[in-house]
């Protein structure tokens, strides 16, 4: 034990307790320096409000962009279901075929007269299409489906056409009332849209260029492929040049340019089974190529028959396919052509 005395505490003085409590725990400043709580709140609150409305703007922002990536990726799965981007095929291939010599850039269009003279529209180059020869220009072959061997030859153009710019996409041919034989050609010099059209000499193997036009042949029947939609339409001309849609016909394919059998009234299709290898080149993954014959489209129920297809292997991005007395030509965007005999 330690013997000392207890003392008493003092009781401080309330003035004293006052100041000292001022001093030691700085609650209560003297003279409303500093940041109490309630000062700092009110110096606050605009920063706060910013604050908000910044998270709230993030927040927006976010919200909008997230909108925007989902109607993107709809449009974008929309456009492979269109483009058929999954679909893979397995061959159907033709016995008596062979690849048409002179032919390595593409035969976009074809079109047959009646006496088995066959017109090729080669060398095509379009936006977003790939090209084995992007600088060489375009040109028209011919090929007589009578010969025995066939073969592909280049028509000169008569002086004075631009042949540099020469771009021919689709081609029809007319006959006159005299025999003479007329090209229409779909051209697009430097990327524009003109027809020109073609006297063909046949002595010369040749083509006198006449003008250059926009005009229509049309049909009583006109049939018109929605490559996207995977469709031909059928319409109807009425005596006051009117145009009345008879049906729909869908075939699941991208179907691009069509030929008439004047023979028989089939149309013959030239389709592309995906449409995203065809503006996506691979060469380790080709676009494949098919063809489809209709028959009776008129009717209620007509006939689709695949003919022909191809992974790539052959014949890549078949364009155009048509007929002539069961030789059966096949054109491509921007490879080989081919020849069959049915």
């Amino acid at each position: 034990m330690c013997g000392c005395a207890l003392r008493p505490r003092r009781r401080a003085e309330p003035g004293l307790q006052s100041r000292r409590s001022g001093r030691g725990s700085g609650a209560v400043p003297r003279s409303g320096r500093g940041a109490g709580p309630a000062s700092g709140a009110a110096r606050s609150g605009p920063n706060q409000t910013a604050g908000r409305s910044r998270a709230m703007g993030r927040l927006v922002a976010l919200s909008l962009l997230g909108i925007g990536l989902a109607l993107l990726g709809e449009r974008f799965l929309a456009l492979r279901s269109r483009l058929k981007a999954s679909r893979e095929v397995e061959s159907v291939d033709l016995p008596n075929c062979r690849l048409i010599k002179g032919i390595e850039t593409g035969a976009e269009d074809i079109d047959i007269l009646p006496n088995g003279l066959a017109f090729f529209s080669v060398g095509l180059k379009f936006p977003g299409l790939h090209s084995f020869a992007p600088d060489k220009p375009g040109g028209i072959l011919m090929m007589d489906l009578k010969e025995e061997k066939p073969r592909a030859l280049e028509l000169r153009v008569s002086w004075g056409f631009d042949l540099a710019s020469f771009n021919p996409h689709g081609i029809s041919t007319f006959i006159d009332d005299d025999d003479t034989v007329y090209l229409f050609v779909v051209n697009h010099p430097e990327f524009k849209n003109t027809v020109e059209i073609f006297k063909f000499q046949e002595e010369e193997n040749s083509l006198l260029h006449l003008k250059t036009i926009k005009h229509e042949l049309l049909p009583r029947y006109v049939y018109v492929a929605d490559i996207l939609a995977h469709e031909i339409h059928v319409l109807e001309k009425q005596p006051n040049m009117n145009l009345t849609q008879l049906k729909v016909l869908q075939l699941g394919t991208l179907v691009d340019n069509l030929s008439i059998d004047p023979s028989s009234g089939d149309i013959w299709v030239g389709c592309h089974p995906n449409g995203q290898k065809l503006f996506v080149y691979d060469p380790n993954h080709p676009p494949s190529s098919e063809v489809l014959r209709i028959q009776n489209i008129l009717s209620e129920k007509p006939s689709v028959t695949t003919v022909y297809i191809n992974n790539g292997s052959v014949l890549q991005g078949s364009s155009v396919a048509t007929i002539y007395d069961r030789k059966l030509l096949v054109g491509t965007l921007y490879q080989r052509a081919l020849y069959c005999e049915l």
